[in-house]
């Protein structure tokens, strides 16, 4: 295996981007609709909202992701990155009752759980030996404040320090401030303080206020999400951020909050992964969603690459759209894909069946299957490691006697 390191704000992109791109989009005929489009890119000039939409109403869907992936092989090459992680959720207690939600529970329904800090700390020991990253996002428990946060952070990274902690939404972060009576700064402080490594994206949605009073009311706004996010930044502290689509946002909707957050990206460059991901209808309660297609969820991938510019790496969510629409994913500007996981709630209780018992070489097997060189990546998108990928041994039998 032969590895190397980055800078967060990098995070593995290669600087001359630009000009690789430029020099391989000039080897291929485009279609007139897109000349424009074209000549942004190749001169490193930022796409517009109405260049977005353009995009996304283009009849070839294979010509916008033939460009998509051009973006990525110009930043990545061959490269695909996962990372070894488990995901646990610590709650599915919450104080809100999202329209699209199907793991949320109150404090009095049957299946209701909170993990206290030992319980915790006995679901990553399950795990320790085999990731480096714990994801874990949840409810908002009514009773759950900014210190019991701090120890469960702590007492892990005093368990298990080589392990990553990325935890907590943007609406947990407004939460616990609100439940503890401090400032997003403050929060966010404590937290890096305890052991926080990251945030993940989580709870973006859709940028769009109005929208958001249907889907999500009670949640963030939009300009709570992004700045929160930003304060997170402002402490060198990295993110994720994502995008809800399929429910009833317009196309215009998606590329507006891809501009927004673009524009955040811009601020630190700590945004590091965007990850869009669509609606899953099972067991929700919106039933006047529009439900994506997976040439829209294709679509959708190639289009956030093109417009996110400042944004390093666009993620294939196979938790949520599945393996087989990932791999065609890490064709249509895709470079990262959701790692080993392990185990996961919040999307398997909306529909999602994708597998998670994947271990490391399956992992890179799917993305050597799908073409290309598979890396495992650190948590803040750091450390890299080529996993060279090798066939099973065969067994040895014994002889039939004749």
């Amino acid at each position: 295996m032969s590895g190397w390191l980055s800078t967060p704000k990098n995070a593995g992109c290669d600087i001359n981007w630009v000009e690789n791109l430029s020099a391989a989009l000039s080897k291929k005929h485009w279609d007139p609709n897109l000349h424009s489009i074209v000549s942004k890119l190749s001169t490193g000039t930022r796409l517009s909202v109405d260049d977005g939409v353009r995009l996304f109403t283009h009849p070839n869907l294979h010509e916008v992701g033939q460009l998509a992936n051009m973006v990525k092989y110009a930043r990545f090459g061959s490269n695909v990155f996962f990372n070894s992680n488990v995901h646990i959720n610590q709650t599915n207690v919450c104080v809100l009752a999202c329209k699209f939600c199907a793991f949320r529970r109150s404090k009095k329904q049957a299946d209701a759980y909170e993990l206290s800090i030992d319980s915790y700390l006995e679901e990553m020991e399950k795990y320790a030996r085999l990731v480096d990253e714990v994801h874990s996002v949840g409810g908002l428990h009514p009773d759950w404040d900014v210190e019991y946060y701090e120890n469960l952070i702590s007492s892990a990274k005093q368990k298990h320090p080589d392990i990553a902690i990325k935890a907590l939404t943007a609406v947990e972060i407004k939460h616990l401030a609100q439940q503890s009576n401090i400032d997003y700064t403050e929060t966010l402080s404590r937290l890096k303080n305890a052991g926080l490594d990251s945030l993940p994206g989580g709870g973006a949605e859709i940028l769009n206020d109005d929208i958001r009073q249907i889907i999500c009311n009670g949640k963030e706004s939009s300009d709570e999400y992004l700045e929160i996010h930003r304060q997170a930044h402002s402490l060198g502290i990295p993110s994720n951020c994502t995008m809800l689509f399929g429910t009833i946002e317009s196309i215009h909707d998606r590329v507006i909050h891809m501009d927004k957050l673009r524009q955040l990206a811009d601020e630190y460059g700590l945004f590091q992964c965007f990850v869009p991901y669509p609606f899953l209808p099972d067991s929700t309660r919106l039933p006047e969603a529009q439900l994506a297609t997976s040439n829209e969820v294709l679509r959708t991938i190639a289009v956030s690459r093109l417009m996110l510019d400042s944004i390093p790496h666009i993620k294939a969510y196979r938790m949520n759209i599945g393996d087989e629409i990932a791999e065609l994913a890490l064709n249509y500007g895709a470079d990262d894909i959701d790692g080993t996981v392990r185990q996961e709630s919040i999307m398997h209780l909306a529909g999602a069946d994708s597998s998670l018992n994947y271990d490391i070489y399956q992992m890179a097997k799917l993305v050597k299957d799908a073409g290309f060189i598979p890396i495992k990546r650190n948590t803040t998108y750091t450390k890299f490691t080529t996993v060279t990928v090798e066939p099973p041994k065969r067994p040895r039998r014994l002889n039939v006697i004749a």
